[in-house]
């Protein structure tokens, strides 16, 4: 092999590098190797696929097989429950199953939901809703076993505050079951990568987003003044999360149950219109989405192996399921029945997946126009070529969402970056909570070590909003991804826990709906 000569940088070349780039640079020289790590794959047909995408899908069908699709039969009790119907004043606690619910889902509906989806469209074409939408729906009854745990195994301190998650279930109740040992180190590796996801998926990704939006919106690349100066609306959204989350999960859980519901009905109303002028295209819509789910366009490479696995991962980065971070918030609930909780949680994946990314999915794929079988298609005016994410990058991810609600109006583009930005907010502040829920495991919970950690977190809203859309991806995806393996392996060993605190809520419900009292039907 010929020796290659490296030649020094130019001075001049790394002085005319912006702010932002050289951000960027650097973030992705240290989340390299880690990326690397949690995305190999296995060669099927080949085609490599990501095993931690079989591992997720696999725990999906497990669970709703385990729990006798309690996806389906626990629905009207999740509802009841929600409402209060078995709660009473002095359950132990600190937010209703109400809050609880609305702050989990402030940190699964966010970018995922409009950026993630148009992420996995572009590149595996319109089947991969479909695939998300499976996804969702078996996602149900994995968040349910892993909440359910997340209240069984919590710590009440002195304060009154909640401390739980998959730390303290793994921890815990595989030492109940003699498992003592890898239940210690199943919980740091959950912890450790837990942070590295509230970085990540809760942080990096969702101000990245939110700056491409904002770029969008104030003149484009070419005129905008964020488009070189990124940062600056990093430092503004570090200032104003900084703010919220020093209120811990009492101040987070009173912001989110407020802004929660409004965020959704604005996107859902905003979609709703979007759906009902290409009222006339859903038809092709949906059929396009089913047929390309199991027989994608030629340009997808991977085919229908391509669509599957793309579903499937952006399901899970938007919803969560598998991950175990949403236990961390509904830990925090007043209840008696850890499975109380579970079966609320149950809920987060339904109008997460199956409602708010269907939507989406229906959005972009009503305003997408191919031409005949070609991989070349085109959302109001703006030519895409599918499965192309290097050469896409003015309509890829929030771009292509962008441009199918500029299909009705062009002032549409303004209702979005509202909603992005309220999405991303609600994201970062829960996240912000969940990523200090593990450091506080690992580092103790002085004030000294509350302050460091929301300093960091704060700083990387920053990292984030200058990071490429390649660099944000695959480290929120990696980050989130890594905790299901430590998580899902615990969740499996304390099934019998979980059926054993089913069995008892399901008791409970009953004595209360035949007349007796919350308060009497221990």
């Amino acid at each position: 092999m010929a020796e290659v000569e490296i030649l020094p940088a130019d001075p001049q070349v790394e002085e005319a590098k912006s702010v932002d780039q050289k951000i960027d640079e650097g973030f992705a020289k240290i989340t390299g190797p880690f990326v690397s790590a949690v995305f190999s794959t296995i060669e099927i047909n080949g085609y490599g696929v990501l095993w931690i995408i079989l591992w997720l899908a696999l725990a999906g069908v497990v669970f709703t097989v385990v729990f006798k699709l309690i996806n389906f039969t626990a629905f009207p009790l999740a509802i009841r429950t929600l409402k209060g119907k078995y709660s009473s004043k002095d359950d132990p606690g600190e937010i209703s199953h109400f809050q609880a619910l609305t702050a989990a889902i402030s940190g699964t509906v966010g970018l995922g939901n409009i950026a993630g989806v148009a992420i996995g469209i572009s590149i595996g074409g319109p089947g991969v809703a479909f695939w998300l939408f499976c996804a969702g729906f078996l996602g149900m009854a994995t968040k349910f076993a892993e909440c359910t745990l997340g209240v069984k195994y919590r710590e009440i301190g002195a304060d009154g505050r909640v401390h739980g998650g998959g730390m303290y279930y793994l921890k815990k109740g595989l030492a109940e079951r003699g498992m003592a040992p890898v239940g210690q180190i199943l919980a740091v590796m959950f912890a450790v990568f837990c942070i590295f996801a509230s970085f990540g998926g809760g942080n990096v990704f969702q101000i990245n987003q939110a700056t491409d939006q904002l770029i969008t919106i104030t003149g484009g690349k070419e005129e905008s003044f964020f488009a070189s100066n990124q940062w600056v609306f990093g430092v503004f959204m570090a200032v104003v999360t900084g703010l919220v989350i020093i209120g811990g999960i009492r101040g987070i859980a009173k912001v989110t149950s407020k802004l929660v519901p409004a965020m959704c009905i604005a996107y859902v109303v905003g979609a709703l219109v979007v759906l009902v002028v290409n009222a006339d295209r859903l038809p092709g819509a949906v059929g396009m989405i089913v047929s390309e789910a199991f027989n994608p366009r030629a340009a997808v490479t991977g085919g229908f192996l391509a669509a599957f696995i793309w579903g499937i991962r952006r399901a899970t980065f938007s919803n969560e399921a598998g991950i175990g971070s949403a236990a961390i918030a509904h830990a925090a609930v007043k209840t008696k029945k850890p499975a109380s909780e579970g079966v609320v949680a149950l809920l987060e994946p339904f109008i997460d997946s199956v409602i708010v990314c269907t939507m989406t999915s229906l959005v972009i794929v009503s305003s997408m126009h191919f031409d005949g079988d070609s991989a070349t298609f085109t959302v109001n005016g703006i030519a895409q070529t599918l499965g192309d994410s290097e050469n896409n990058n003015n309509a890829f991810g929030i771009g292509l969402t962008s441009l199918a609600f500029e299909s009705v109006h062009s002032s549409f583009k303004y209702l979005l970056f509202a909603c992005v930005l309220l999405f991303a907010f609600s994201t970062l502040i829960t996240w912000s909570y969940y990523g200090l829920q593990a450091w506080q495991y690992l580092f103790g919970r002085g004030k000294g070590v509350e302050l460091t950690y929301k300093l960091i977190f704060c700083l990387v809203i920053i990292v984030g909003s200058s990071a490429s859309m390649g660099s944000a991806v695959d480290f929120s995806d990696a980050a989130l991804f890594a905790m299901s393996i430590p998580n899902l392996i615990g969740v499996y060993l304390l099934i019998p826990i979980i059926k054993k605190e089913y069995r008892e809520y399901l008791e409970y419900t009953r004595k209360i709906d035949a007349g007796e009292s919350p308060d009497d039907s221990q």
